[in-house]
């Protein structure tokens, strides 16, 4: 089996320090693929971005937590602030997720109206995300699944991040194995769902464990010891660390990642190392 990897940004569309990131990545780097918040405050910046790229993938980065939503706070009360932002407790949002029926019906409104904006923008539909993952929930995964067949979506992003080839890179990186059996827990789930449903995704995804810091001194060690098969690895680049991610994400470093994509030798180290850039139209 070969090794394959796609190169993805989170969070287009959140500002336009980020928007400006992933173009530079997509335009002087190795990024191929963006994932569009589609009720972020520079979300329309982003789409007029990737309508002038028309090699860089665009898929849908659903928001379900911290962040905006699609619809006003008047239609979904239960979900969101007067504000239209989603609370970043994930804890009780899993446990509300799961047991209110309310909330529930709410919910699939929201994951609904994401979809159809994204499509109403006239961008190819990629593939879908989820900001934080909240697709593990097994709740939010199964309507995602639902209603994304609606939209015909196939590609969908399972973060399955195998630790094996984590520890190879950084040691330190687990020091508590039980949330990573967790996340392994509700991965399985998350992949039997999608395979109920005929949907495609990859084999392994990095980006969790080092989310925010994905520099090139541990993307490089990771590139040498990436597993065989398909792997997705995604990032969180801007062009400054400031405004919405300085306010969200103080620790980020997002500029770092910018340089990791930007970087020289990046694609030197694929050909070293027989890894093929893909995309998801490679998958099928």
């Amino acid at each position: 089996m070969t090794k394959q990897v796609l190169i993805s940004a989170d969070d287009f569309g959140l500002s336009v320090e980020v928007n400006e990131a992933i173009e530079q990545a997509h335009r002087q780097g190795v990024l191929s693929t963006a994932n569009l918040m589609i009720a972020g405050d520079a979300a329309e910046d982003a789409i007029q971005r990737a309508k002038r790229l028309p090699l860089l993938k665009v898929g849908l980065h659903l928001v379900v937590i911290e962040g905006p939503s699609a619809l006003p706070h008047s239609e979904i009360p239960l979900l969101v602030n007067q504000n239209n932002l989603f609370p970043s407790e994930q804890l009780r949002m899993g446990i509300d997720y799961f047991f209110k029926k309310p909330i529930q019906h709410q919910l699939r409104k929201e994951i609904r109206a994401q979809l159809q904006a994204f499509t109403n923008t006239g961008l190819p539909l990629d593939h879908v995300d989820v900001h934080k993952h909240m697709h593990l929930h097994p709740s939010v995964g199964k309507m995602l699944i639902e209603i994304a067949k609606e939209f015909h979506v196939r590609n969908i992003r399972v973060p399955h991040e195998p630790v094996k080839t984590l520890m190879k890179v950084d040691q330190t990186t687990y020091k508590n194995n039980i949330p990573n059996l967790l996340v392994q827990y509700w991965t399985n789930i998350l992949k039997y769902q999608l395979r109920r449903a005929n949907m495609r995704y990859l084999d392994w995804c990095f980006g969790l464990s080092w989310c925010g810091h994905m520099t090139f001194d541990k993307i490089s060690k990771l590139l040498e010891n990436l597993p065989k098969g398909r792997s997705e690895i995604f990032f969180h680049p801007s062009v400054s660390h400031s405004g919405l991610y300085q306010d969200l994400m103080p620790e980020y470093e997002p500029t770092k990642e910018l340089e990791t994509l930007c970087h020289p030798d990046f694609s030197r180290i694929l050909k070293e190392h027989n890894i093929t850039p893909i995309t998801w139209d490679n998958v099928h």
